[in-house]
Parts: C-alpha cells; structure tokens; sequence
C-alpha cells in the first residue's frame, strides 16, 4: 500500500506581496511600464548600478584570493571592524572599551534574525515592539524566532508625518525589558524620522524604562549622511544603554544579491561582550555554519583603502543626491498640476520610500491603467523614479487623484 506523503497538508502559503507585484510587473508588455514597489536603488537609467568602488574591489580580490576555505564562523574580521567604525564612530568608547561585538550576517535580515534568536534563548518572553508601520518582514523574522510582537504608533497618514507624541507614550507604558525595534534612518516604509530632539527623547524614556533597543540600520548614508545617520545608535550608546544593531550594506554599496550584513551588540563589559559573542558563533554555526566570502571580502578591501573609501563615498553620497533630487522634482511637478491634495510631504521625507496617501482602489487604477506598480499601501519606492518616468507616473498619480 502506497504511503501517504508527509507534506500532503501542507496549505499553500499567501504570495508575497512585493514579489506578487514584481511578478505582474514583468509580464506587462507595456514598454512604459514602471515598478515602484520593489525597494532597490534603481540609477537614472533604471537599472541597480554596480559602484565603480565595487567592480575595483571584486577585480582586486579575484586578483588575490588564494583560497576556497572556511570563514571564521563570525565572518571577515577586517568587515566586521568596519562595520563597527561606521554604525558606532571611529572614535566610540563601545569600540575602544570590548563592549561591543560583531558578526557578519547574511544581509540586514540575517541580522535581524540572528539578534531575534539571541533574545529568544538568552532573555525569553519579552514583549517585541515594532513600528506601524514597519517593514513588512519585521513581524515575520521575530515571530519565527519565537516572539510576540506587537505594534506602537509611529506614522501619522493624516500630517504624513511622525506621531512622536503618540509613539513616545506608548514607548514609555512599555512593560521593563521589552524589546523595541527603531529604523534608524530613512523609515521603511514611511520616510518619516524622528528629529535630533525625538530621539534624544526617546532615548531618556527607553533608558528610564528599562527598555532593550534594537536598531534596524539598513539605509546608513541614504539620509542625511555617513554620520549624521547613525546620531540614533551612537546617542543610545554613549548614554550607556546596551543594543542590538542590524546593519546592511545592500543599499549603501548596492550590492544586494551578496548579501552584506551585521549584527553589533553593545554590552556593559568587556566580559559580557566575550560571552555574548560566544553564543553568536554557536547561533551562527546552527544556522549556515558559516558566512559567505565574496561581499563581505570586497567591502573590507574597499574600507581599507583610502582612495576606494573616497570614491566609494563620493558615489554614495551622488545616490542620496539623487533621491533627493527625485523626491523634490516629484513633489514640484505634483504641485504644479492645481491638485487638491498636497504631495509636499515627499520632499520632507528621506530615503527611498514613502507613501502616496491614495487609497487602494487608486493604487489598483495606477496598475491596469497607467502600468505603474506600488505597493497596495501606496508606499511608492522614489529611488525607482527618474527623469524619463516621473513626469509619466506625476500625470498617472493625477488621474487617479483627482
């Protein structure tokens, strides 16, 4: 008698939403056709670039590589040096002191994930706490980790604005120990960052709270800058205040498919840090053993080059130039066509995403009758706009808002 298989129950899953509407995206045969869900950092010809600092790096490495063998389990220790430099400051007493560790991760999720299972086996049944909105995988990482997670208030749709008011109260009822997760910059899928002065704020009520911060630090560079991106993390650890922060370079050197990321926890000792990064590497070695090369590899030799590191700067800041660019070109053009509603907002905002403020129905519309793919939110990646297609999507936007 046959067997039953054992995956016969198993139900099918829902399509990612993201993937779902690239996946509509493609099979349009229209040639004007633009995909603004997918969040990618698309140059003016609508293509993800490969950096000039990155096509030297990879040719250096080839060039030198020697062998095929085993990472050390927590990655490239010259990457991971760096890593720390730019989320923590080259000057961090954090650094200086042992306090804080580092592994290489597969990508700014990798990271998320591996923090996720830390919390889950060392300081069990707390409470995650992520944005609303937030990044649509958040909820996901941390609930198969094992959490509960729960939302504060963050976005206001109606100002299209941050709710600091209403994020800050809810932030400061949290129970001890709670788990916070904040974007750092460039807010996923808002656009929309606390101030200097918030997050000082926040700050003083995660530390009265007794609160645990985690920092999702995806987008370092594409706001204001290097630094002035990381005033969050650096203010949190300077005020003492043990984190977890999971960075990734996808987006900051493009490098998207080699998955390049890190998970940096900052401790109170020297002694607390040995120990915490021995059950990383136990975490790790369970997970994929150990990480990848060639990413990882190539940022190091870029970072360690000072005539890479500036050219790798210089294109990293013409990729935020143009975002910029992109956001006040769409807001202008919006604004110019007599519209009732305001678009304004999009050039307040940073980083590559916002929210269009349309309802679903117009977003549908945008779809069949303009070819113009975003995500049912209306969250819109700007870092997918340029001169040859904002003026097409600014008339679609029109249409469907009137």
């Amino acid at each position: 008698m046959a067997t039953r298989s054992p995956f016969a129950e198993i139900p099918q899953a829902p399509p990612d939403p993201i993937l779902g509407i690239t996946e509509a995206f493609l099979a349009d045969p229209n040639p004007d056709k633009v995909n603004l869900g997918v969040g990618v950092y698309q140059n003016e010809e609508g293509k993800v670039p490969i950096l000039k600092c990155v096509t030297e790096a990879q040719r250096r490495w080839l060039a030198k590589e020697d062998s095929k063998g085993y990472l050390p389990i927590d990655g490239v220790k010259a990457y991971n040096r760096h890593v720390q430099r730019l989320v923590l400051g080259d000057d961090s007493p954090a650094i200086a002191e042992g306090r804080a560790v580092t592994v290489q991760t597969l990508g700014g999720t990798g990271a998320l994930r591996v923090g996720a299972e830390l919390l889950s086996r060392f300081v069990p049944g707390r409470t995650v706490w992520v944005s609303t909105p937030s990044w649509e995988n958040h909820r996901a990482v941390f609930e198969a980790a094992g959490h509960t997670v729960n939302q504060y208030p963050y976005y206001d749709p109606r100002s299209h604005d941050l709710d600091f008011v209403e994020m800050a109260g809810r932030i400061g009822q949290l129970a001890e120990g709670s788990v916070v997760l904040l974007h750092t910059c460039c807010h996923n899928p808002s656009g929309v960052d606390p101030s200097r002065d918030e997050w000082l704020k926040l700050r003083d009520v995660v530390q009265s709270r007794g609160l645990i911060p985690f920092f999702d630090f995806a987008y370092q560079g594409l706001g204001d800058g290097l630094d002035e991106d990381a005033f969050a993390v650096r203010a949190f650890v300077e005020a003492g205040i043990p984190c977890l922060i999971a960075n990734s370079f996808s987006k900051s050197f493009s490098m998207y498919r080699e998955r390049v990321g890190g998970l940096t926890i900052v401790t109170d000792s020297a002694k607390e840090a040995a120990g915490v990064l021995s059950q990383l590497k136990r975490l790790v070695r369970a997970n994929v053993s150990n990480p990848p090369s060639f990413g990882a590899q190539a940022i190091a030799l870029i970072l360690d080059d000072p005539e890479l590191d500036a050219l790798w700067r210089s294109e990293l800041d013409q990729m935020r130039a143009r975002i910029r660019k992109m956001r006040e070109m769409f807001a202008a053009i919006l604004g110019g066509m007599g519209l009732d509603r305001d678009f304004s907002f999009i050039a307040r905002q940073k980083g590559m995403f916002s929210f269009l403020g349309l309802p679903v129905e117009a977003v549908h519309r945008l779809r069949k009758e303009f070819s113009i793919y975003a995500v049912d939110s209306s969250r819109v990646c700007v870092a997918a706009m340029n001169e040859r297609n904002v003026h097409r999507i600014c008339e679609a936007v029109k249409a469907v808002a009137s």
